[in-house]
């Protein structure tokens, strides 16, 4: 029976460049692979000729053979057949596997592969730390003291696992590698050694203190630096102050999560402060003064001319937050409350009802011209 194309068994044109034919036979290999097709011997078959049909392509050489002579430039002697030793049946040299074996498969191995250092050290985990400041520290910048309960490098073996005096040896199954080669049918597979974990090392006599892992837990004090005008929701990472590594590995990183509590007086947006200030009416109707403590500790003084409309806004430059790692800094914008008066007495009402008497349309000139299109509006007398 005729070999079929081996383009047309990755399912890629002649014209395919290095990527699209990577590319075509992973996916043909995550689908026919035996491990996901077990007992399946038509599975099998076309595993073997998408692999045949890769290790011919992705060799410019061999492709080149290919393209000229076809099947038989691999065939009797050919002129492609030396490249094969002996033939492109099966895995031969198990390159077009091999290659991209961890990217193909490597969830199915548990994704261990890659997170294991030399000798079984493997890096310690990263650590979240959640501090809450206030917008005053915020705005002026602090040097924070922590504690974090964490795992560190164990003082009695100096991390290496095993009793002082005595060392790690290296295992027999895997000769120090961590990983084992195992047949399975025309392919071998790579699997975690099952005597030392994927460690390559054996620790007959382990550390009493940390019991082989070559760490311990303790709490750690630990100095923050929060720089002024850092924003709620700003993280901070501290490298190396993670957890330790097992056996020696490397620490993972801290990571300090930053959050500001709301304050009493100021809101912010930014490098930009709000506040929401209550004047009179009187105050807002004749004008005046008054003054606010910014988060400085300085006083600044606002006007108000005569007439402001309750929500008038009012911009102190320069007055707000720091913006961060610079000289600038934001606004701080100052909002007025109109007050209504309460509990008036007998004489504050009738100079009320006097003023009201007194009063035009030109005292109030936004009240009046609503109500006035609000009549136009309806049709309404």
């Amino acid at each position: 029976m005729a070999k079929a194309d081996f383009y047309e068994t990755l399912g890629v044109g002649r014209s395919a460049d290095e990527k699209e034919l990577k590319s075509a036979f992973r996916k043909l290999a995550m689908k026919y692979h035996p491990d996901r097709n077990p007992d399946n011997a038509d599975a099998e078959k076309k595993f073997k000729e998408i692999n045949e049909a890769y290790e011919t392509l992705k060799d410019p050489q061999k492709r080149a053979a290919y393209d000229r002579f076809g099947h038989a430039a691999f065939e009797n002697g050919g002129p492609g057949a030396g490249g094969f030793g002996g033939g492109a049946q099966g895995f031969g040299g198990a390159g077009g596997f091999s290659d991209i074996f961890e990217d193909i498969f490597g969830e199915m191995m548990g994704g261990a592969r890659g997170r294991r250092q030399p000798n079984g050290r493997e890096r310690g985990a990263d650590l979240r730390y959640n501090m809450e400041i206030s917008l005053d520290e915020a705005f002026h910048g602090k040097t924070a003291q922590i504690r974090v309960p964490s795992s560190v490098v164990c003082d009695e073996c100096s991390g290496s696992g095993a009793k002082p005096g005595s060392s790690p040896t290296t295992c027999g199954t895997c000769h120090g590698a961590g990983r084992v080669r195992a047949a399975q049918g025309f392919f071998s597979v790579e699997r975690t050694c099952p005597t030392c974990h994927g460690r390559g090392e054996i620790i007959a006599d382990p550390c009493p203190k940390c019991h082989g892992e070559g760490r311990k837990v303790e709490e750690r004090s630990l100095s923050v630096n929060i720089p002024a005008g850092i924003e709620d929701g700003t993280r901070i990472r501290l490298q190396g102050e993670g957890e330790a590594g097992l056996r020696g590995g490397p620490s993972g990183d801290l990571y300090i999560f930053l959050s500001v509590k709301p304050h009493q007086f100021f809101q912010r947006d930014g490098a930009d402060l709000h506040c929401s200030v209550p004047i009179s009416m009187t105050q807002a109707a004749l004008g005046g003064k008054f003054e606010v403590t910014t988060l400085d500790g300085a006083k600044s003084r606002v006007a108000v001319p005569e007439g402001t409309q309750a929500g008038k806004q009012f911009r102190l430059k320069g007055k707000g937050m720091p913006v961060l790692r610079s000289s600038h800094r934001g606004d701080l914008y100052i909002q007025v409350r109109v007050e209504t008066p309460q509990k008036l007495t007998k004489r504050q009402r009738e100079l009320l009802q006097e003023f009201d008497e007194l009063s035009s349309k030109e005292n109030n000139p936004e009240s009046n011209g609503f109500f006035s299109k609000m009549k136009d509006f309806f049709g309404t007398e």
